[in-house]
């Protein structure tokens, strides 16, 4: 991510998740559409949401084939990166540890959890090991 972007508000990053699970260039209509059940809003309040994603750099509009475009500027995952980093700063002084016993220490983790992570790492490990081996 080029510059210093401000975080996402909780309306507005669903409106980028509908952008990003789009993976082309949309419709206010379409995001409108997508939104539905989980928002209920006007077209009206929806474009004055698209504005501020605009101003605010996450989103850029197209205007050149007759409707309004809106495509993301901004990756997913680069998104993800960045809030999770912060996150994990903030919170938990940037230990992996100190998040993961919070979660378990207060019932969030369940069993299954806490076998998916150790699969996950496991899984991180043998392909650290294979790339070393080569």
């Amino acid at each position: 991510m080029c510059g210093v972007r401000r975080k996402l508000g909780d309306a507005e990053l669903e409106i980028m998740q509908v952008i990003w699970k789009s993976g082309e260039a949309v419709t206010s209509n379409y995001i409108l559409k997508e939104l539905q059940g989980r928002r209920k809003w006007q077209l009206s309040t929806l474009m004055t949401s698209l504005s501020r994603l605009c101003d605010k750099e996450f989103v850029t509009c197209d205007r050149s084939k007759g409707m309004n475009l809106y495509m993301a500027l901004v990756s997913e995952n680069d998104y993800k990166m960045k809030e999770g980093r912060h996150f994990l700063q903030r919170l938990y002084d940037n230990s992996v540890r100190n998040l993961v016993a919070t979660l378990y220490g207060n019932d969030v983790l369940a069993d299954a959890d806490i076998q998916e992570l150790r699969q996950f790492l496991d899984e991180i490990e043998e392909k650290s090991d294979g790339e070393k081996s080569s």
